[in-house]
């Protein structure tokens, strides 16, 4: 798995509505333990330069990046050689990456979507719980378990997360109630690009409707500001089926920039 050069791109190709941000990688291919052969990677060279990469999902699934609709076409072919394809997602601000798909033949899907959503990280509010840094890498995981029920990130996987660049223990912040980790929030610092990730946010559902999870987000943007973020961008359900997480976020002064569109194979 070449997550290292699958970054290298993600990070030279990221603007404000990209589907892909570095800490959606590491969070995404380190999630879990075991998955290695159900996600199939491949990444593309030309003169040396990483031009793609592809991330197949299996049975049928496809996520990719590539610098324009050539390399996006290779990717799809690679992906129609290793299964039967059944869905590709994309950003809508990502033109080549829709001509890719839609040469191939998929179609639009109506369903569940993800916003991207951005905002500046001048003015922040400030968050009214205490927070801090996970110190309680068990505390941690239990938190997710019971937030995303049923999950399978465990302490193994966590721990592999936490060695996975670009993590830094700054931006994994926590909110405890009576000394247990009731939310978290994740963020991934691209200094490159000086854009900062949110991904994932969660709260034990024992504590929901308090606003810790508002707390654990302002937290993490503060400290991301303070190692250099200029900009933020998290990318919550768009649906109407699950609204909480889009509502939070912009409360706390995130915009729209892009959405996701996920293609299907035309049936019949």
């Amino acid at each position: 798995m070449s997550i290292d050069a699958m970054q290298g791109l993600t990070s030279r190709l990221w603007f404000p509505g990209a589907r892909w941000h570095v800490g959606d990688l590491a969070w995404g291919l380190r999630q879990h333990t075991g998955r290695e052969h159900e996600w199939p990677t491949k990444v593309w060279r030309s003169n040396g330069q990483v031009v793609a990469w592809g991330w197949a999902e299996l049975p049928g699934h496809l996520n990719l990046q590539a610098v324009d609709e050539h390399w996006a076409g290779a990717v799809l072919d690679w992906f129609g050689e290793i299964t039967e394809p059944e869905s590709v997602v994309v950003s809508s601000a990502e033109p080549h990456l829709v001509r890719a798909v839609e040469a191939r033949g998929f179609v639009q899907m109506e369903g569940p979507f993800f916003l991207h959503l951005v905002r500046d990280l001048e003015d922040l509010p400030e968050p009214r719980a205490a927070c801090h840094p996970v110190t309680d890498v068990a505390g941690r995981v239990r938190a997710h378990r019971e937030a995303f029920y049923p999950s399978r990130v465990t302490e193994e996987s966590y721990r592999n997360v936490q060695k996975t660049p670009p993590y830094r223990g700054e931006l994994d912040v926590v909110a405890d109630v009576d000394g247990e980790t009731a939310a978290y929030c994740l963020a991934w610092l691209d200094d490159a690009r000086k854009a900062v990730l949110i991904e994932p946010v969660g709260t034990v559902p024992d504590h929901r409707g308090k606003g810790l999870a508002r707390d654990v987000c302002l937290a993490a943007l503060h400290a991301a500001r303070d190692l250099g973020a200029e900009i933020a961008t998290v990318s919550p359900r768009g649906d109407d089926a699950w609204p909480i997480p889009a509502r939070l976020y912009r409360s706390i002064g995130f915009a729209q920039v892009a959405r996701t569109v996920h293609y299907g194979v035309a049936r019949g």
